[in-house]
């Protein structure tokens, strides 16, 4: 097989490796209505997509390292096992409790597949392309958040929900074959201790925010002793892994790599965005159904002037990645992120629809280079044995972001929508019995919305207009502090120089310690 030939094979196996990881959770969003009807559990269904997050979030530095030491095919072989046992197992869950265990499986597969496939393409491609690549890869993301909710919708009404799970299996196998015969390593590898100290504490921290974040407002008050015990054990843990990684030969996540400033801004740039874009992503279509009174129920329809101009902008910023610096590329995007979110803030109850199309489309426009110029720039310069960890702690953070950007923008939106109503109601006037002051959520079926008076639904409709646009002024600040974060990224560009460079350094650094090893005077 010819080596060009080859090198289209393993990128098309990485791309399908990075589809479905990225595209899980949105198909089963859109069929845990069904799913929970079948089987049961609506007091547990968000242990559903918590039990992947976690087990993800926590797989990604962990896995990265291990592919440094180790090498990347193995693990990214593993990761499309694990995802495939987990997806198939999905599909034969009998309790809500089973599919969240089931998931999680498929979570610590989906932890080696995104930030190994993404370090693969760094090692195989010349640079020269990847820049291309890079935007090829960051935009399946945007692709998926389209696509994942439309497939999860089809699947669900014309077949049955457990193939939302099942269609991952042919996808993997065709993934794991092309990855197994067209991928060969040619960096060699030695043994070194496994961190295992600090694996554990990385692993605990992480399980103890996301559960406190996930049932902090919701089945638990965050005062609760639970939620407090949660919290406690999350700064102890980190506190514990933190110290860890200054003594272990081997940590999980090297701090050296943020006295690279390039690393660094793009790792504040890739959290704080997240948290912006996390924002927009859910608040947008809340506001298309509940105030405009939309008839979409499918987020991707809803959101998909703001993905296919996402995608436009990853493709156009990975291929801009050799001739303008990253901060040039990452300044200009985010500041039209910034204007796009800005003018989210002025939603109301008489924007129309193509007005709030425009906005997306901004967002879009603006967030889009992130996917694939991040991903480049936080391996700028940094050695093969680098890349791995450089790479899976960048997409651990920003998804921290996310994750962070989701619960923190929903208890502003919470605050600020219970305020308004309390405000709206407090003198009397009357509410549908089944409508919760807090829930907007019931405002998003045409179904519901006819059940309630036409004054009182305006009255709630501006609202939930009211509150959104105050979380939208809300996520202005870390889009404020993303834009800050890219001025200090230099007028580093996609070279093959610093590449260059970092190789000859860390051959030279393991030759020196090959020869002190060799000098029987040393020793």
């Amino acid at each position: 097989m010819k080596q060009q030939s080859r090198l289209s094979m393993v990128i098309a196996a990485l791309l399908l490796g990075i589809l479905m990881a990225s595209m899980d959770n949105s198909i089963v969003a859109t069929a845990m209505g069904n799913i929970v009807g079948e089987i049961g559990g609506m007091d547990k269904f968000v242990w559903v997509t918590s039990a992947y997050m976690v087990a993800e979030m926590a797989g990604m530095p962990i896995f990265g390292k291990l592919s440094d030491m180790y090498g990347r095919k193995r693990f990214f072989i593993f990761g499309i096992i694990m995802f495939m046992i987990g997806s198939a197992l999905c599909g034969t869950a009998q309790s809500i409790t089973q599919l969240a265990v089931y998931r999680a499986i498929q979570g610590i597969g989906g932890g080696a597949l995104v930030p190994i496939a993404f370090t693969i393409m760094f090692d195989t491609v010349p640079v020269q392309k990847r820049g291309k690549l890079g935007g090829l890869f960051g935009a399946v993301f945007g692709i998926s958040s389209i696509f994942g909710p439309l497939l999860g919708a089809y699947i669900t009404d014309y077949i049955a929900w457990q193939w939302i799970f099942y269609i991952n299996l042919p996808l993997g196998l065709i993934a794991l074959c092309m990855i197994a015969a067209c991928y060969k390593e040619s960096h060699e590898h030695s043994k070194q201790p496994i961190d295992w100290a600090g694996a554990i504490t990385l692993l605990g921290a992480v399980v103890c925010l996301m559960f406190a974040l996930e049932m902090g407002g919701k089945q638990l008050t965050w005062s609760s002793t639970p939620i407090l015990c949660l919290l406690g054990g999350f700064v102890f843990l980190t506190m514990a892994f933190l110290y860890l990684e200054t003594k272990a030969k081997e940590p999980i996540i090297t701090f050296r790599l943020f006295k690279n400033r390039v690393y660094t801004s793009s790792v504040v740039i890739g959290f704080f965005s997240g948290a912006a874009f996390i924002a927009a992503s859910v608040y947008i279509p809340i506001f298309i159904q509940g105030v405009l009174g939309g008839s979409a129920t499918n987020s991707g329809m809803v959101l998909l002037p703001m993905m296919v101009s996402s995608v436009i902008t990853a493709t156009l910023g990975g291929s801009l990645m050799t001739r303008y610096s990253y901060r040039s590329i990452m300044s200009s995007s985010l500041l039209l992120l910034t204007v796009g979110v800005l003018l989210l803030t002025t939603l109301n109850h008489d924007s129309s629809r193509l007005v709030v199309t425009l906005f997306m489309v901004l967002v879009g426009l603006g967030i889009g280079a992130s996917f694939s110029v991040l991903g480049n720039a936080c391996i700028h310069g940094l050695s093969y044995r680098q890349r791995g960890t450089a790479s899976s702690t960048f997409n651990f953070l920003r998804s921290l972001g996310m994750t962070l950007g989701i619960t923190m923008f929903g208890m502003i939106q919470n605050h600020a929508f219970s305020s308004r109503m309390n405000e709206l109601f407090s003198g009397g006037a009357s509410v549908p019995e089944a409508f919760q002051m807090n829930d907007p959520h019931v405002l998003l079926t045409e179904q519901a919305r006819s059940t309630i008076p036409e004054e009182v639904l305006t009255s709630i409709s501006g609202a939930l207009s009211s509150s959104i646009a105050q979380t939208f002024a809300w996520a202005l600040l870390p889009v404020v502090l993303a834009l800050a974060a890219s001025l200090f990224m230099g007028k580093s560009k996609l070279d093959a120089s610093a590449e260059y460079a970092a190789h000859t350094e860390a051959t030279e650094s393991s030759e020196t310690v090959q020869r002190i090893g060799d000098n029987p005077a040393v020793q």
